[in-house]
């Protein structure tokens, strides 16, 4: 016995932070459509192209993960014209005509079409509306669809999991943005969902957010690790109430019809990729055509890398190159913007470890080793992470995290995370950014104290410390603009926005892997002038700091910056702290690198974090 399964909605209507930008949903020339609101469908005045990020179908992935060689487009219109079926072959890049369906209904008639898809040959498939000269036509709503075997059917339970710190508005919208998603898709999703939402700040009004379908969980502030484990917990607590529990950060717009293609993936999938992980795309939330990421991995180094990068998916070009890139490289892992998990695994394999923040799923995933899902339409609006350095976490956090991330799971080699870790504290020490240095050892000596001290450890209360030795950069407009003028910052420099960073002669680069530092220089051999370089993390994009004992730092936005200045004794101390504490790190590895790996199965156990949460 066969049954019919959605595969995912057409979306019509643009979201409004998107509506700059409609190729996301449709393409068209301007003045040839016409939308009237969420549920008042498209009118068309030429020809209207949905061969899109959101709403092409990847025949690709459907045929890799559930075995759909054949769909079906539900389509109901009026008007005159023709609906064009259309296909991206594999190897090519050109949409192909595939089928060519009349369609002329009298006025006010809405015509309701099952258009058969093969997509065996095909990578992506699509459609376009096409009016006849001086008429119009109109697409009431639209989905896909396959017919499969009853007993190929799972029958998901989806946890949705959300945390969050004094982000109302963005909760808050989430959540009616979700409940009505939901609501208007009706079962059987409506029937296997529920979101929890963590409130690590307890700001929310829980009674009033609270329904059949949401529960608020006020928690105390244990981060991002310990929100996502509450809700796990929440979400595992009665046994076999749910299948999967879909992780998803605070501060992101979600596109709610991510839900039901999710819910449709794990209703489908078969063979290994019946316990993988779907993890959705990262958006940028200021540019919303340019998909950051979906998956990422460890490289021996402990760098992290994405397996896309920086694709435009306004453009068919960028959409055929997310599809057809794999994501199942060794350890990979799966950022917690958006990722959906199998219940099996957190009861087999533990909950988070209780890392606060920064690389909890990054372990997560490295310890777990899944098989990932991705597909074009599945993911969330984020806020870049441009300018957001933090020393506090972006080194004392990311090195001891990844240490004992390192330790547990031997997903880097121990050797070049040294090496460069020695590296990034010769260049900030060359940047004059004695903070980063220093907030770099303490993350290694915080780890040298073992799994003790992070198992009884006031996460919040360390991060407020650490986070009151931040650098605080103010707007460029507020500072000296005669120091500024001689440091070379010129409006030239302001306006780029690149992210790359600029090529440098052959020479230079061989130069800066020398190690000298020019703290040992006298002052007669420094520059008389300021010097400014524009650092995105510890990368810098522009600029050069050699011999200079003043220096401009510019964040990658180019409209923050710091004046900083030399400290040859804060130089002296940090290189001399490095010395001893890289020598007790060589000492004591092995026995620290067993505690960890030991303590583990207790830091992810339930009874842990039922003790740490105080529940």
């Amino acid at each position: 016995m066969t049954v019919d399964c959605k595969l995912g909605n057409i979306l019509l209507y643009p979201d409004d932070h998107a509506a700059r930008h409609p190729e996301l949903y449709f393409r068209a020339a301007p003045g040839a459509v016409s939308v009237d609101g969420p549920s008042a469908g498209l009118t068309a005045r030429g020809r209207v192209d949905f061969l899109t990020y959101l709403n092409a179908l990847s025949a690709c992935k459907w045929r890799a993960y559930a075995g759909i060689e054949t769909a079906w487009l539900h389509a109901e219109v009026s008007g005159s014209g023709s609906i064009e079926v259309l296909g991206v072959e594999q190897g090519s890049d050109v949409p192909k005509v595939v089928d060519v369906v009349e369609v002329d209904t009298a006025a006010g008639a809405v015509r309701r079409l099952e258009i058969e898809v093969v997509c065996a040959p095909f990578d992506l498939v699509g459609f376009a509306l096409v009016p006849k000269s001086g008429a119009t036509m109109g697409l009431v709503r639209a989905w896909w669809h396959a017919t499969v075997e009853r007993d190929r059917v799972n029958t998901p339970r989806l946890a949705l999991v959300t945390t969050t710190f004094c982000k109302e508005s963005y909760v808050t919208e989430n959540i009616e943005r979700v409940r009505r998603a939901i609501r208007e898709e009706g079962d059987p999703v409506e029937a296997n969902f529920h979101m929890f939402v963590v409130d690590n700040g307890r700001t929310l009004d829980a009674a009033a957010l609270s329904d059949d379908m949401v529960t608020v969980l006020p928690n105390r502030n244990v981060g991002g690790a310990g929100g996502f484990a509450r809700g796990m917990l929440a979400a595992t607590e009665e046994p076999g109430a749910f299948t999967h529990v879909l992780v998803m950060d605070d501060d992101v717009r979600i596109i709610p019809e991510s839900l039901i293609r999710t819910y449709a993936l794990l209703m489908l999938a078969r063979g290994v990729y019946r316990t993988a992980f779907v993890n959705g795309a990262m958006l940028a939330l200021e540019d919303p055509t340019r998909l950051y990421e979906d998956v990422s991995y460890v490289l021996r180094s402990g760098m992290y890398r994405r397996v896309k990068e920086d694709l435009d998916v306004g453009e068919l070009a960028g959409i055929v190159r997310c599809e057809r890139t794999s994501v199942e490289v060794p350890r990979a892992y799966g950022a917690w913007w958006y990722s959906c998990i199998p219940v099996e695994v957190i009861r087999d394999r533990g909950l988070p470890m209780p890392f606060f923040i920064r690389c909890d799923d990054v372990e997560f995933g490295v310890r777990n080793d899944p098989t990932f899902m991705t597909m074009i339409g599945i993911g969330v609006w984020h806020e870049g992470f441009e300018g957001r350095f933090r020393a506090s976490v972006d080194c004392y956090q990311y090195v001891r995290n990844f240490l004992a991330t390192m330790a547990m799971d031997g997903c880097a080699s121990d050797v070049m995370f040294i090496a460069r870790l020695r590296r990034t504290i010769r260049q900030d020490l060359r940047d004059l950014d004695y903070r980063s240095a220093e907030l770099l050892l303490d993350g290694v000596e915080d780890y040298l104290k073992g799994p003790d001290y992070l198992r009884d450890l006031d996460g919040a209360a360390l991060l407020a410390q650490l986070g009151a030795r931040n650098e605080r950069m103010e707007a460029v407009t507020d500072l000296d603009p005669m120091l500024l003028r001689d440091a070379g910052v010129t409006q030239e420099v302001l306006g780029c926005t690149g992210l790359l960073p600029r090529p440098s002669h052959p020479l230079m680069r061989l130069w800066r892997t020398v190690p000298y530092d020019k703290h040992y220089l006298p002052p007669s051999l420094l520059k008389k002038k300021p010097g400014y370089v524009v650092k995105h993390g510890h990368t810098v994009l522009e600029g050069d700091s050699t011999g200079c004992a003043t220096l401009v730092v510019l964040d990658p936005t180019r409209t923050r910056g710091v004046i900083r200045h030399m400290d040859r004794a804060r130089f002296r101390a940090i290189r001399t702290r490095e010395r001893m504490l890289l020598r007790r790190y060589r000492v004591e590895r092995g026995r620290v690198r067993r505690a960890w790996k030991e303590a583990r199965p207790y830091l992810t156990s339930r009874e842990f974090w039922i003790r740490y949460l105080g529940l």
